[in-house]
């Protein structure tokens, strides 16, 4: 076939023969010039290019149909299963919540980036086989569980959440096909079982369901600022670990202890026992889970006496020089008040706390009056839930119709049940001076909190120190008596109630202290749920005998962390007392003769 090729120039056209051995430029001119095929050559040019654009087109859209399922497969998911596609569509992803710190800035809750294992089972050849191998590296998921879900139709299955480094890696050395790991964020607790009841925990998808996380939750999502609590992770230390050490000794089932500031509010240790480890609050019992501090509500006992002693002393009912007569119980309807340890004798106010007369309390309660009786709890706030930040916190139970039994019953801690919690900031209440506080768990600078409204004066604040110092020194609350540190409290121990009856043999045994007595700095309470006696106690689980002495290791421990210096323990701020309640005692004795 004969070729020809033309080459248009402003110069004289050439011959074929010569044309056919030109390139693409003039000779001549030194510019380029145009080649135009025809015939055969022209159409192998138009097929080649054609083929070319195809080519590219088909290569494009294989490349994007890669492209998308990659996509799919790495973000979306079928309409059933989670996904992050999901999360992506109600607001973005998790990226972690603030940590949770005490006062000392000691860290108790934050976030660490975690993966979590799933599994696509069409792309897994040998679900049996696969489960069985994972199982030997997730022993949290049995071999069945890990086989159906393997083994099922669905595109997506979660196999498990948060896998610690060290299962991550082992799972990816055994290189089973179809599995594949999400980055998620997941929260840790590093002190465990020591902090549950307060800071609480989280769900799989970091949302706050107790505690401090879930009370703070949208504050925790919000903030990258560590939140600060009132808590000192050494005394809560040391409260969990007396109070385990009671509860142990005198086989008891349980028990709760608070130990707060008295002129703040603040909390510094709170804890209940038993306790669970929040990163697996759903394998813990019920009963761990339960707030005894803030969230149970109990019948205290003879501690109640320090409040009737106050409202009396405060009212202007009574004097120190005043007195009941103690000899006779008193009975109304078919009840009948007696003293646990009788001195049959005419006592003197100081006395009657002293030695704990039930009879010489129920007198100063009735000649004060019901309605006196409600004013003053109230002011204290034993009639109505903490004020503290929390949700599991518990409304107390009140007497209704409010009767006169009432009224002699609650003088000694019967017929009206409160938390620990209540029970520890209405104490504080009484010693700080007479001012309330409001109990919290967040840290407060103690030059920027103002004083509460006045519940008593400061001279009878004054007198319930001196008073709560010799139930220490001379009364139930011996155990107590921390050499240094000027401890002064009040026991209680009170029958739990069984049905509609009061059971002789459970019992829940208390003590409330505040120290120095002075100038109070710390108010703490211990109660232990249902002690046994041991030899060691003569028989008796009362709260002089179980939660005294749990007191006392407490301060003892707790004294020098917070800057409190053991000193003489020298009685000189109720000596006075201590004369004029020999004083009297003499008269008395003299006058009998």
């Amino acid at each position: 076939m004969i070729r020809r090729y033309l080459v248009r120039s402003q110069t004289k056209p050439l011959p074929p023969a010569t044309a056919a051995e030109l390139p693409s430029f003039d000779l001549q001119g030194g510019r380029p010039v145009e080649l135009r095929l025809e015939g055969t050559a022209r159409q192998t040019l138009e097929t080649g290019r054609t083929r070319l654009l195809v080519a590219a087109v088909s290569f494009a859209l294989a490349f994007s149909l890669i492209g998308w399922r990659l996509v799919d497969f790495g973000l979306m998911t079928d309409r059933h299963e989670p996904s992050i596609a999901r999360n992506l569509s109600s607001g973005g992803l998790e990226t972690g919540r603030a940590d949770i710190v005490d006062r000392n800035g000691i860290v108790l809750a934050t976030t660490l980036p975690t993966a979590s294992l799933y599994a696509n089972p069409r792309h897994v050849r040998d679900p049996e086989g696969a489960a069985l191998r994972l199982s030997e590296v997730l022993p949290d998921v049995s071999p069945a569980q890990l086989g159906a879900k393997l083994g099922s139709e669905r595109s997506f299955v979660w196999l498990q959440r948060n896998l610690t480094p060290r299962q991550q890696y082992a799972v990816n050395r055994l290189g089973i096909p179809g599995l594949y790991f999400q980055r998620e964020h997941r929260r840790f607790y590093p002190h465990g079982a020591l902090t549950p009841h307060v800071v609480g925990f989280t769900g799989v998808d970091n949302q706050g369901l107790a505690g401090i996380e879930q009370s703070f939750d949208d504050v925790l999502r919000a903030s990258a600022k560590p939140l600060q609590l009132s808590l000192d992770i050494r005394i809560q230390h040391i409260l969990a670990e007396e109070l385990a050490k009671s509860i142990e000794t005198f086989s008891a089932i349980g028990g709760a202890g608070v130990v707060m500031d008295a002129n703040t509010g603040e909390i510094v240790a709170m804890t209940s026992l038993p306790s669970y480890d929040p990163a697996k609050p759903a394998a813990a019992p019920t009963e761990a889970r339960f707030n005894r501090a803030s969230l149970g509500t109990y019948e205290m006992g003879s501690i109640f006496k320090i409040f009737t002693t106050a409202m009396a002393l405060n009212e202007g009912v009574v004097t120190l020089r005043d007195g009941y007569d103690t000899r006779k119980p008193i009975r109304i309807s078919r009840f009948t008040i007696r003293d646990f340890k009788p001195k049959n004798r005419w006592l003197t106010i100081p006395e009657i706390f002293i030695y704990s007369s039930n009879i010489g309390t129920v007198h100063m309660a009735m000649d004060a009056g019901t309605p006196a009786q409600k004013t003053f709890l109230k002011r204290l706030g034993l009639l109505q839930p903490a004020s503290v930040e929390l949700a599991e916190v518990a409304q107390p139970l009140i007497p209704s119709p409010w009767r006169e039994i009432n009224t002699m019953t609650i003088s000694y801690g019967y017929g009206l049940a409160v938390s620990p919690l209540q029970l520890t900031g209405a104490v504080a209440g009484l010693v700080n001076g007479g001012t309330e506080v409001r109990p919290t768990l967040l840290r407060r600078d103690p030059a920027k909190v103002a004083k509460g409204p006045r519940i008593i004066s400061e001279a009878t604040s004054e007198t319930i120190r001196k008073l709560m110092r010799l139930v220490v020194i001379k009364g139930s609350g011996r155990k107590a008596n921390a050499e240094g540190y000027l401890v002064g409290g009040k026991t209680g121990t009170a029958d739990k109630l069984a049905g509609r009856r009061y059971a002789r043999n459970a019992r829940i045994s208390s003590f409330v202290a505040g120290f120095p007595m002075d100038k109070p700095r710390y108010v703490v309470f211990v109660t232990i749920d249902e002690p046994k006696p041991t030899k060691e106690t003569f028989g008796y689980a009362t709260g002089g005998w179980v939660a005294a002495p749990a007191v006392n290791n407490i301060v003892t421990r707790v004294a020098p962390l917070v800057g409190i210096a053991p000193r003489d323990n020298g009685d000189a701020m109720v000596e006075q007392l201590l004369v004029d309640i020999e004083e009297r005692a003499e008269g008395r004795q003299l006058a009998s003769n």
